[in-house]
């Protein structure tokens, strides 16, 4: 099971997360500024991150652990953007995100988005 870090401040989407991902190790971070350290602190398989999460925004959360990886040396995991809209997709792209899921969004959906981007990182972890 890869472990999780969510990047989130609403409970709602806390929830959500953990009851789609219920045996999955779950990481919280709702401070958006600190989630690149969290990242580089722990040992996380995957990043979800929500796109509206206090000032910072999910975008910009995306970019700097996509900064912190290529500056650390290590490689990029993968990351997925909670949507508020299907037209949000453009920004999830822009913003170097593997993959992004719109809310509200199915248990199923996020449980099988994670696990295929964990597995994938383990065969190709560039």
């Amino acid at each position: 099971m890869p472990d999780i870090l969510l990047v989130a401040d609403e409970p709602w989407i806390v929830n959500d997360v953990r009851a789609a991902l219920d045996a999955h190790a779950i990481t919280v971070q709702d401070d958006p500024r600190a989630a690149a350290g969290t990242w580089l602190e722990g040992d996380h398989d995957v990043i979800v991150v929500d796109l509206q999460v206090a000032s910072m925004g999910g975008m910009a959360v995306t970019r700097a652990v996509r900064d912190a990886a290529a500056t650390a040396g290590r490689p990029r995991p993968p990351i997925v953007l909670l949507t508020d809209r299907d037209a949000d997709a453009f920004l999830a792209k822009r913003a170097g995100a593997s993959a992004w899921l719109r809310k509200p969004f199915g248990s199923f959906a996020l449980r099988d988005l994670v696990e295929r981007l964990a597995a994938d990182a383990v065969t190709d972890p560039s």
